[in-house]
Formats: structure tokens, C-alpha cells, sequence
């Protein structure tokens, strides 16, 4: 996975999953992701140090993989919305089973 595709993951987890994390996972992550901060940036304007940024936000990595690997919330997403565009192609009664099973 690289880069763009790994900011990508995260931000789509959190976008699910954000509300289960800590107040300040939340902060540091939006900061990051959103504001484009670096980790310096972030340290400097929370008053903690730059190590303390990196450990809360590899631990928010880890927090929001492991609510989707229990949860499903984003596969679940994806496969609707494959089920989606090929439901809009050709309608078929298989696929309205499938998106029914989804809801």
C-alpha cells in the first residue's frame, strides 16, 4: 500500500469510525490528516512533544483497523456500493436479494 492509498484508508476508517476514538486520537488525527499539520506542528501548538504526536497517532491507526476488522463497516461500504453500480447497469432480482441482505 502506498502512500496516497494508505492516507486514504485511514481517512475513510475515520470517517466511520472517528467518533470511537479518544478526544484527543480525534484532534491529533484531524490535525494531520486535515489541517495538513506536521508532527512538529502539532507538538508545538499542544504543548507535548513530538514522539507523544507519533505514538497517538500510530495507536489511532491501530484502533480504527481493529474496529474494522471486527465491525466491517468500510467492506461492508464497498461491496454495497459495487452491488450499487452493478444493480444501476442491469437489474436483476439476484441483486435486489444481495442489496437486501446488506441493509
Amino acid at each position: 500500500m502506498n502512500l496516497l492509498e494508505k492516507n486514504q484508508h485511514y481517512i475513510i476508517l475515520y470517517d466511520f469510525y472517528g467518533n470511537l476514538l479518544t478526544d484527543k486520537q480525534q484532534t491529533y488525527f484531524k490535525c494531520y490528516y486535515f489541517e495538513d499539520l506536521s508532527l512538529g506542528e502539532i507538538s508545538e501548538l499542544y504543548k507535548v512533544s513530538r514522539n507523544a504526536i507519533y505514538d497517538s497517532i500510530q495507536n489511532t491507526y491501530k484502533a480504527l483497523d481493529n474496529f474494522e476488522e471486527k465491525l466491517k463497516l468500510k467492506a461492508k461500504y464497498e461491496k454495497r456500493n459495487k452491488l450499487y453500480q452493478k444493480y444501476y447497469k442491469e437489474e436483476t432480482k439476484e441483486l435486489i436479494e444481495k442489496l437486501k441482505e446488506l441493509e
